[in-house]
């Protein structure tokens, strides 16, 4: 158990075949870098040691968050009290400088962010610069996860996913494997928003962990089988990223980085209106959900402000009656064969 604050406790759980233990409520700082809004810096740091506070002990960050800021902040927020932390952050990308008023290589929502522009590059070469980079950009010595960052057609296309998926089976794995026999890294991984290419990486060879965003989610579970059955066989961890699915579980209106089609809106409303004949608010049921399933070793947020983080802890500890999962299930609003909190299937 990981001590927090006013007696309150996080378990934690294992990654993969790893010694690394994650508390089950992790920090995500995509929010905290200025995505579609602006987050003061010194808010940013304070909304990290709150998280320490609490005893949060995992933090996950990127090259590509405000292209450099997010690892920027998330080294202010926990230099000197990294003792007993684990942090991830991203391969895949590197930073250049970029020239004010050029235009930006690829589009981004990033409302201030540092003058640099990304390079896409999962060669073994780039995985190898990359990290050094981070380090650089963190001010720390070491992070424990490394996550190859969004490869997959979603992000890249079919044709150009191709060219990186080879420069990742050509080198960059072996980079990563690499790094982890030296001692430099604990755990290999792939952060990504599709489940689909992580099929495709087990072809690859073993991994720890997945950084999943969105796909296993109390509104959407299309990952539940081939990827999550395939994870629990090959010993790998996920973590559930994007747990309000990008603000449709918050009433946003948006999935999936844009404007949530009609069927995911009507699959919410039906969410909503089954958490308030229970009286349960619907974001304590969104964190509560996913960590039934056993491949899944932390929940993922990116709240902005100490206070959002205050209100997730509280979502956390709202004790949800088992006989809300059972509704979910006789209304088919989970997937069959979903495991519940209750400890039953639906």
């Amino acid at each position: 158990m990981a001590a927090g604050t006013a007696g309150f406790t996080f378990s934690r759980r294992r990654v993969g075949g790893t010694a690394l233990e994650v508390t089950e409520l992790g920090v995500g700082s995509a929010s905290l870098a200025g995505n579609l809004t602006k987050v003061e810096d010194s808010v940013a740091r304070e909304t990290l040691a709150r998280g320490l506070d609490l005893g949060i002990n995992y933090f996950d960050t990127a090259p590509q968050y405000g292209f450099g800021r997010a690892e920027h902040l998330v080294g202010d927020g926990l230099r000197f009290r990294t003792e007993g932390t684990v942090i991830s952050t991203k391969v895949g990308r590197l930073l250049k400088p970029h020239a004010n008023g050029a235009p930006y290589a690829y589009g981004h929502g990033w409302v201030d962010p540092f003058p640099f522009d990304q390079v896409y590059d999962y060669s073994y070469d780039g995985i190898m610069r990359s990290f050094e980079d981070s380090l650089q950009r963190l001010g720390l010595d070491a992070v424990q996860m490394l996550l190859v960052h969004d490869i997959g057609a979603m992000t890249h296309g079919a044709e150009q996913n191709a060219i990186y998926w080879q420069q990742l089976a050509d080198g960059g794995y072996r980079a990563l494997n690499d790094l982890k026999s030296a001692g430099l890294i604990k755990a290999i991984g792939l952060g990504v928003n599709e489940w689909e290419v992580l099929m495709d990486a087990f072809a690859l060879g073993d991994w720890d962990v997945f950084l999943l965003a969105g796909r296993y989610t109390l509104l959407e579970q299309t990952s539940l089988s081939p990827f999550l059955t395939t994870c629990l066989e090959r010993n790998a961890s996920v973590i559930c990223g994007g747990p309000f699915n990008g603000g449709a579980l918050m009433g946003s209106g948006m999935w999936n980085y844009s404007k949530a089609p009609e069927a995911v809106l009507q699959r919410v409303k039906a969410l909503e209106a089954a958490c308030t004949e229970f009286g349960i608010p619907l974001g304590a049921a969104a964190l509560q959900f996913p960590l039934a399933h056993q491949a899944i070793c932390t929940i993922l947020p990116g709240p902005r402000t100490p206070a959002e983080l205050d209100g997730i802890l509280n979502w956390w500890q709202v004790a949800i009656p088992d006989q809300f999962w059972d509704a979910l299930a006789d209304r088919r609003l989970v997937e069959p064969g979903t495991p519940l909190p209750n400890g039953r299937t639906a």
